[in-house]
């Protein structure tokens, strides 16, 4: 029977990229642990078959990183790996029955989402000033998108021109799994995307027309650079520890949620394969209700 070998990760990684067409970071991820996972094997036990990896020796492993002080929730992630390994060597018929049958993933405490309050983020687009050079306006649109549409870095990143349907109001985002997905912006919105297309065309032609957003180089953006941008802005309005592209998603999610959204809506406007992802941000609205019942009811 094959070895857990560097081959039979690459093949599995290949299958992620190629036909389940998942991210480049993604992928990433299920690489390392993957091979994290091989050391471990190879060092405690030698070389070991697929078949001869029991739910046992893998425990060993899942101890192993709960004794390194490794959170419940990255473990939970590395099993998650390793179901979708095992699967994978299921349907190719490398083994018969998967270990990880029998494996559960550990109990973690609830953390709701981190968000950007409202008032603060009404402040950056009213108040906040941005430099009147390209990479003012592109950094200025990187956040209007970012907070109008709650899509994804990666989303952002490759946001194409043919994707922009002024029309009928809307821009059309590839998601995870290239799943597209509709989402309705507004008119003003649209405006300012069609004035920087306009724009970008006068500095550098026809050589830019691919993807919505470029660099002061004619360049995609990469997601550093965006990653900074929003830094920036958002350490000027908010004391939220945290300051990224996705806080913004979590904030037009949390907003919308607040304002009485459509539970089923809002997890079709953020790209959710199910309804569970989307309704952790019902529980910011809890805890706002319950914050204003204390400070507001007489028996509170």
């Amino acid at each position: 029977m094959p070895l857990l070998s560097e081959k039979i990760i690459q093949e599995f990684t290949d299958h992620l990229k190629y036909q389940k067409r998942y991210s480049q970071h993604t992928i990433i991820s299920y690489q390392t642990d993957l091979e994290d996972f091989a050391l471990f094997i190879t060092t405690k036990y030698g070389e070991t078959s697929l078949t001869g990896l029991s739910a046992t020796i893998i425990r060993t492993w899942l101890a192993k990183l709960k004794q390194n002080k490794i959170s419940s929730r990255s473990i939970n992630r590395k099993i998650s790996t390793l179901k979708s390994f095992f699967r994978y060597q299921l349907r190719t018929g490398k083994i018969t029955v998967s270990p990880m049958t029998i494996i559960q993933s550990l109990k973690v405490s609830k953390r709701l989402p981190s968000f950007i309050e409202q008032k603060d983020l009404n402040t950056l687009f009213r108040n906040v000033e941005f430099p009147d050079t390209w990479e003012g306006r592109l950094e200025e649109l990187i956040l209007k998108i970012f907070y109008n549409t709650g899509i994804r870095l990666s989303e952002l990143i490759n946001l194409k021109e043919i994707n922009i349907d002024k029309s009928n109001g809307n821009i059309k985002v590839m998601g995870k799994g290239s799943k597209e997905r509709l989402i309705p912006v507004n008119k003003q919105l649209l405006t300012d995307i069609e004035n920087y297309i306009a724009a970008k065309r006068k500095c550098f032609g026809e050589t830019a027309k691919v993807y919505v957003l470029v660099s002061g180089k004619g360049k995609k953006l990469y997601a550093r650079y965006v990653y900074n941008a929003v830094k920036k802005y958002l350490n000027l309005v908010s004391t939220n520890d945290k300051k990224s592209p996705h806080i913004l998603r979590h904030s037009f999610a949390t907003h919308l949620t607040n304002n009485g959204a459509d539970i089923n809506a809002i997890k079709e406007l953020l790209g959710h394969s199910s309804l569970a992802a989307t309704q952790v941000y019902t529980s910011n609205s809890i805890e706002k209700l319950k914050d204003i019942h204390k400070k507001s009811h007489p028996k509170a």
